[in-house]
């Protein structure tokens, strides 16, 4: 499961420091007392209450020790009937419920590994549920009615199911814990124009009434109750196989045609994931489909993943797609069927062997599609995720502590679990590190897993002992923090490297490899670090023309290499990887004025990757006379003819700050790309030389705008529109996630700095105010603030000052009160 929502536009105005919890009780695995089997549920809907009518046959076993009763997870239900099931015969039961679990006074004590069906009558009332959610899953109702009484012209009616982390309890009764395995047979009765999809394979369609249909799913391979779920809607399902089992993908009618473009590489990644881990794909049929106002970015339902509408678009959208969306999703989702389906974690405090290796497998699929460089830039992409907030610092990755188990949705379990793997991936080697993950797979399959498990597998491909290793990385938290000091002795010839760990805490214990270059070519020195300082020396013929530390890049740590420039200019021209060229274009870009650092620079945007191009257009400085008239013959280029939408668009963005009219035929073609994010860049850059003209192509472009076009839409309006654009820049915003909606903030600010309307008034800022309330943890409010007071002081000697100071005020009021 993963949210993507808030990945792109909130680090804009993210904080430098988040706040970290305070320590929790431990907590535990839960105790098996009931082991789940089986689960057999009839359900139809209402969808005018928005309620779910169920009945459910759930057979079971005590697990170690007889028992005379059982404890049901059922959220907010309304309980008609319980009754034992024996034979064709139901004999009720009596029970105590509180609307949140359902004990079950079984007639007589049942013998451990006896089986059992019990049967429930009841009434699932999700939108009447008191149930919070999380940053990670946005809420907690399990089943979730869209647009149900068609409200809302043009928007789908659809019904879905969120079940992670213990949120299907609210449309089922079940133990909603991830040490609890069962199989499934599920009867929907929906209107007969809708498709419907859950778990396992179509079993039987049947006619149920005027109008109505039944469809039976069945999941023969079992499954933890978070991972069951359903959806009925208005789907286009495209037929795809592999291995002779059904692929299949649901989308809306208007996107279907996308559909392959979208989701086709999904026979591929089956295959390759299975021939890499040594197990095949476990289970009976893949299914992926797309739904609207869905709370968790995506999930991996086994057998059957759901994504947010991020996962669908037109043929013009796709333009402007990169791997870390989309495709990077169906890579994750898609490895959860082997590490977290397949072999569950035991408990969230583990949660690391599910969504950790969902992570690193998007660092697998970009490697083995897109090359080396698309790896590594996927594998630093989460190392920096998780060294941007200082809170995930203090946690370890296997985690007893958190004060609820939505906590462990972060950017531990996500991010640095994922660049974990990678560096034990590289320590082992490729063969014994993936012949351990197929041991822990087969080992534990059907079943549950924990980071002990993981190790023991590993341990018993590579003949190591790795206690060490997850002593400090599973178990420890924090990272090493280093500097990198360089000698040359002329008189021994001999190169010396020391190595400094300056974090608080314990020492790290580190393996990697040292390179020492010369007449281009490199020796290789392994070396594994244990002391708090430590000097690697190597007798050379001369002295080396560069020293790379941790060559293979695959180190989480926070460094000061002390090269110079002279070096990291040599690293970019013969370094092996994407992240040596990435190192130079950073440090090139702390001395924009240096000569040396300019020429990094320079070359960078002749880079083969085209995330460096982009970097070295973002890190030039254009305000640098000698600079600026060798790259802008550069910049025209990339903005005119690179291949990638990203580059031209940042291309076009860059030269956009000089302000040069020679440019406006430039970015006056541009706006005629196919490429909602080239226009988008276009525009803006076109803004400050014409505005008229501006104004007059983004009123041509109402009519089909998205992404980064409509933000740019907003810009222009913001900087040159009249309170007559105020009702589409309103409802352009009302119509965003929330990505979209922070990339308008900009143009938003301006907007409500120029108007005399009162009505946009109090629409922006309230809407400013509750946006910056929602997420507030992960946004700079105080910038957010400023920016209010900005438009606050532009507005002081107009007519609706007071009007104005008093909207400022109540929101940031609400601001500064909100957590």
């Amino acid at each position: 499961m993963r949210n993507y929502l808030l990945l792109l536009a909130l680090a804009a105005f993210a904080p430098a420091h988040a706040q970290q919890p305070a320590p929790q009780p431990y907590h535990e695995a839960v105790r098996r007392v009931n082991d789940l089997v089986h689960t057999k549920l009839n359900v139809r809907f209402d969808y005018a209450k928005c309620y779910l009518y169920g009945e459910a046959e759930l057979t079971l076993k005590p697990h170690g020790t007889a028992t005379d009763s059982l404890r049901l997870d059922a959220k907010g239900m309304d309980i008609k009937a319980v009754a034992l099931v024996q034979g064709g015969s139901r004999t009720p039961l009596k029970y105590d419920y509180n609307r949140r679990q359902l004990l079950i006074h079984l007639p007589q004590a049942v013998g451990a590994g006896q089986a059992y069906t019990v049967y429930l009558d009841y009434i699932a009332k999700p939108d009447e549920l008191d149930a919070k959610g999380s940053a990670a899953i946005g809420q907690a109702k399990g089943l979730y009615f869209i647009n149900p009484d068609s409200a809302v012209a043009g928007k789908p009616v659809q019904i879905w199911t969120q079940g992670e982390s213990e949120s299907n309890s609210a449309w089922f009764p079940t133990i909603d814990k991830p040490n609890q395995k069962t199989t499934t047979e599920i009867s929907l009765t929906v209107p007969a124009k809708y498709v419907t999809l859950s778990n396992g394979r179509l079993a039987r369609q049947a006619p149920a009434g005027p109008g109505l249909r039944t469809d039976t799913w069945q999941l023969t391979e079992p499954c933890a109750p978070y991972l069951v779920m359903l959806a009925v809607g208005d789907f286009r399902i495209t037929k795809d196989s592999w291995r002779g089992k059904e692929v299949n993908y649901y989308l809306e009618p208007r996107y279907a045609a996308q559909a392959k473009q979208i989701f086709g590489q999904t026979p591929a990644m089956l295959e390759f994931f299975s021939q890499r881990l040594g197990v095949d794909f476990p289970w009976n049929k893949y299914s992926q489909v797309v739904c609207r106002d869905y709370v968790a970015g995506a999930m991996e339902n086994a057998s059957a993943s759901l994504f947010g509408e991020q996962a669908q678009g037109t043929a013009r959208e796709l333009l402007d797609w990169e791997y870390a969306g989309v495709e990077r999703e169906i890579a994750h989702e898609l490895f959860h069927h082997w590490f977290g389906d397949y072999v569950t974690c035991e408990s969230w405090s583990n949660l690391t062997v599910n969504e950790s290796f969902a992570n690193f497998s998007e660092v697998l699929w970009a490697e083995h599609a897109h090359g080396p460089d698309a790896g590594q830039e996927q594998a630093e992409r989460s190392r920096r995720t998780y060294l941007r907030n200082p809170a995930n610092y203090a946690r370890p990755l296997v985690y007893f502590g958190y004060a609820d188990k939505e906590d462990m949705f972060d950017n531990v379990t996500y991010q640095k679990g994922g660049s974990i793997l990678n560096m034990l991936r590289a320590y082992l080697g490729e063969d014994v590190f993936f012949r351990g993950l197929k041991r822990y797979l087969t080992q534990n399959a059907f079943g549950t897993g924990e980071a002990h498990q993981l190790r023991l597998a590993l341990e018993e491909t590579s003949g190591r002992d790795l206690s060490w290793f997850f002593n400090q990385w599973y178990f420890g938290a924090g990272h090493p923090v280093v500097t990198i000091d360089y000698a040359w002795d002329a008189a021994r010839k001999t190169q010396s490297v020391t190595v400094k760990q300056i974090q608080a805490g314990p020492v790290f214990q580190l393996p990697f490899t040292i390179d020492y270059y010369g007449g281009g070519r490199a020796i290789h020195q392994p070396v594994m670090m244990t002391q708090a300082t430590q000097t690697f020396t190597m007798p050379l013929s001369a002295r080396p023309d560069l020293v790379n530390v941790d060559a293979e890049n695959v180190l989480l740590w926070q460094k000061t290499d002390h090269k110079s420039l002279t070096e990291f200019a040599y690293q970019q021209r013969h370094a092996a990887h994407y992240l040596d060229r990435r190192e130079a274009l950073r440090a090139a870009g702390d001395k924009p004025a240096d000569p040396i650092a300019q020429q990094i620079l320079l070359a960078g945007l002749a880079d083969k990757s085209p995330a460096l191009r982009d970097m070295a257009i973002e890190l030039l400085d254009l305000k640098n006379a000698p600079l600026r008239k060798a790259a802008t013959p550069l910049l025209e280029k990339l903005a005119a003819t690179d291949a990638t939408p990203l580059v031209q668009a940042r291309a076009l963005a860059a030269l956009g700050t000089l302000k040069e009219k020679r440019y406006a035929p430039l970015f006056t073609k541009a706006l005629g790309s196919p490429s909602y994010r080239v226009q988008g860049a276009a525009l803006e850059a076109l803004l400050p030389l014409n505005p008229a003209q501006a104004l007059a192509r983004a009123t041509a472009f109402e009519a089909d705008n998205k992404g980064a076009l409509t933000s740019a839409l907003v810009t222009v309006y913001g900087t040159a529109g009249s309170a007559a654009q105020w009702p589409l820049v309103r409802a352009k915003y009302d119509a965003a996630d929330p990505n979209g909606r922070f990339q308008m903030l900009g143009g938003l600010f301006e907007m409500l700095g120029r108007l005399d309307d009162p009505t946009a008034f109090t629409e922006g800022i309230t809407r400013i105010r509750d946006l910056t309330v929602e997420f507030k943890p992960y946004v700079d409010a105080g910038r957010i603030i400023g920016l209010l007071r900005q438009v606050q002081q532009r507005q002081a000697q107009r007519p609706n000052a007071a009007l104005v100071a008093g909207l400022v005020e109540q929101a940031v009021g609400a601001i500064e009160v909100a957590k």
